[in-house]
């Protein structure tokens, strides 16, 4: 499950890419809460981000910037930059992770490490 979990042109089943889902989802919350915290120290955000509700427009920035981040690097270490739908369907998980949730646009990346290798 946690095999290879930083290779991220490896092909995983269903429960490789759950545990991908996991890893990555916690080291976002990490880096989101270590951005925030030392975005707003800096003085470079206004408000208070200490709190679940207060930050929560920073937290979804750095998260889409994540789930970015993450799919273009599946799709180049998968050398599937050229395959249209899968372009398509990190766009559509950068899309639900900016509007929807960005633990949805998680499930959108863990599914593209599910895709074969081209």
């Amino acid at each position: 499950m946690f095999s290879h979990i930083t290779n991220l042109a490896q092909t995983r089943s269903l429960t490789g890419a759950f545990g991908f889902y996991l890893f990555h989802t916690i080291l976002l919350v990490g880096l989101s809460t270590f951005l925030g915290h030392y975005l707003h120290a800096f003085g470079m955000i206004d408000g208070v981000v200490g709190g679940f509700f207060e930050g929560g427009n920073i937290h979804t920035l750095i998260g889409t910037g994540w789930v970015l981040l993450l799919s273009s690097m599946v799709l180049s270490g998968k050398k599937m930059t050229n395959d249209l739908m899968a372009v398509i369907i990190a766009l559509v998980g950068i899309y639900l992770a900016y509007s929807v949730n960005v633990m949805l646009g998680m499930v959108v990346v863990a599914y593209l490490t599910t895709l074969g290798n081209k």
